[in-house]
């Protein structure tokens, strides 16, 4: 990387109003490079911030961050934004433990307007900003939302769109039209957005919101000549823009899905790659598995074929897999139509985003009892994207609504016996599995009958039980390595038997002290759950819950959060000592 002439002299955004469109255009080149440079370096999201330099700049030479309103819209694409707005220095911490976030966090920076790290919000976060300097009489401030063609295929967005038409605040919406998310866009919002070429009437204008573009997102000029036209109106306006994701290295424009994030890179590498399958390659692999055999079996996707390991089966089998664009609402409920009429539905959504849809889930899904399932992927803590990504909450709702089975598999081979077997169950069933490598680990059990037998013994012990499930399965095993000889060990496949099992009732009878470990929120998780059980089976010993305690976790690497949370092995095997001394 050579010598940064102008970005290192930015420390605040004020500096970058005096600069001219040539040293604009300078600072942005010097940008993409010492973006290219870090993120290689350190790894974190790539090709769509490369996307968005001329515009962050250009952004940040028109408008003031101390008093017009920036919401980045999913908010992975901020980091050039948080280069130029005083966390150049800090940029290689990004994502990492006790780092900067990667995405916009409140209280992080003071040009960081609203926190956000799930799709399609800024539109509303904006708009409520714009009518509260109305009622507040502060005039002069723009309000600016930043969103990806992909957040528009989103509901919430338009549900902020027909708002901001009706109540016309000083907002200005800007698209950034780069026709993919993680995944290549899908749908007919992006279909049109690709066929607008002027500004004649489009989905925008018949929402009487006010549409200037398409121009390139690319020429600076052309970009600062439209902000500043764009500044000095009045009401809910829109800049369509285009961009070419990971634009500036070619490896990213020709592969924009593989690059959209990336790990830390090293130029020479002795460094052996894990051989061990990952979850959502095994659950991928299980459903085309599946899908062959079955036409009545179909899977669907709020945009994440990638993520969700789905790719070969939207290849191979397009007609029976969907991606519905980032819509978890819709994909619960249109999941929940296909199950009313003999298909058989597989939802294959992360932790985190099926919180969008919960109301679905409850109201169409097992209200009806539709025989739905739920593959909810990156449960538990998800290391570097933080809180906005953990899945925390999911045993906590889902655990609580009649009619819906939880399972948590440990291992590869319950994985694929949970998939196979959801094909038969005809009521809702949700199987949750972390993000990451499968641990090379199994035992006997008999797949057609997990839900009669929901707990198995892993481990004899004497006086101490640890009751896990899923992932924290494994974490528990390390930890009896640790302290060997003290503790019984059962695993949980079931999360919520809904009633007491002979197996609890043997545990109840045997042991003085029982330890509960889940990679979920404590709150209303498996562990309180248990409690429950033991306690009206006459349980009168002592029983110690670990896992995700009551409040949001950072970001950073799972080992460390293990830590923090208090279920690490190596905490885990404190309590167990302290609890046979």
């Amino acid at each position: 990387m050579g010598a940064l002439s102008y970005l290192n002299h930015i420390n605040d955004p004020a500096d970058i109003s005096g600069l001219s469109p040539s040293q604009l255009g300078e600072l942005a080149t010097e940008c993409r490079e010492f973006l290219i440079e870090t993120i290689l370096e350190n790894g974190g999201h790539f090709a769509g911030n490369l996307g968005v330099v001329e515009l962050t700049v250009a952004l940040l030479a028109v408008f003031d961050t101390t008093s017009d309103r920036i919401v980045w819209d999913v908010g992975h694409q901020s980091y050039v934004y948080k280069t130029l707005t005083g966390r150049r220095d800090s940029l290689h911490t990004i994502r990492n433990y006790e780092g900067i976030s990667g995405f916009p966090k409140l209280g992080e920076n003071n040009a960081d307007h609203f926190g956000t790290g799930h799709s399609s919000t800024a539109i509303s976060a904006a708009l409520g900003m714009a009518m509260a300097a109305r009622l507040k009489n502060e005039t002069g401030k723009t309000h600016i939302a930043i969103v990806g063609d992909g957040a528009l295929s989103g509901g919430m967005a338009f549900e902020a769109l027909n708002n901001a038409a009706a109540l016309q605040p000083n907002l200005l919406i800007i698209v950034n039209d780069n026709q993919i998310s993680i995944d290549p866009s899908t749908g007919a919002i992006n279909e049109h957005l690709a066929n607008i070429t002027n500004q004649s009437s489009n989905i925008f204008t018949n929402l009487n919101l006010a549409y200037h573009g398409p121009i390139d997102g690319h020429d600076i000029n052309a970009l600062l000549d439209a902000l500043h036209r764009l500044k000095s109106e009045q009401g809910a306006r829109v800049l369509h823009v285009k961009t070419i994701k990971g634009k500036g290295f070619p490896a990213a424009e020709a592969e924009q899905t593989k690059w959209h994030s990336t790990t830390k890179y090293t130029k020479i590498s002795t460094e052996k790659q894990s051989a061990l399958p990952k979850w959502h390659e095994v659950a991928g692999d299980t459903m085309f598995a599946i899908a062959s055999q079955n036409q009545t079996v179909v899977g669907i996707t709020p945009a994440m074929p990638s993520g969700s390991g789905l790719v070969n089966c939207f290849k191979e089998m397009p007609s029976q897999f969907f991606d519905v664009g980032i819509a978890e609402q819709h994909a619960v409920t249109f999941a929940a139509g296909l199950a009313t009429s003999g298909i058989k539905p597989y939802l294959f959504i992360y932790s985190t985003f099926l919180q969008r849809g919960y109301d679905q889930a409850i109201h169409d899904v097992a209200l009806q009892q539709l025989p739905v399932v739920f593959c909810i992927d990156r449960a538990g803590l998800v290391g570097e994207d933080g809180p906005t990504h953990h899945g925390a909450f999911d045993i906590p709702m889902l655990r609580c609504i009649p009619n819906i089975k939880l399972l948590a598999p440990a291992t590869k081979t319950e994985l694929e016996a949970m998939m196979q077997m959801a094909q038969h169950y005809p009521y809702p069933l949700a199987i949750r599995y972390p993000k990451g490598s499968i641990p090379e680990w199994s035992w006997d059990f008999e797949a057609d009958s997990i839900l009669d037998h929901p707990g198995v013994c892993l481990t004899e012990g004497n006086t101490t039980a640890i009751l896990s499930t899923g992932h924290a399965t494994h974490l528990a095993a390390e930890a009896i390595k640790l302290a060997p000889n003290h503790a019984a060990h059962y695993h949980f496949p079931v999360i919520n038997p809904h009633k007491p099992t002979q197996l609890l009732q043997l545990i109840a009878n045997n042991f003085r002290h029982i330890i509960t470990i889940e990679d979920g929120a404590i709150k209303g998780g498996f562990g309180e759950a248990l409690f429950q059980d033991l306690y009206a089976l006459g349980y009168k010993g002592s029983i110690h819950h670990l896992g995700i305690p009551d409040h949001f976790i950072t970001h950073g690497n799972n080992r460390l959060l293990y830590r923090d949370c208090g279920y690490s092995p190596e905490r885990i095997s404190q309590v167990l000592k302290s609890l046979n001394q």
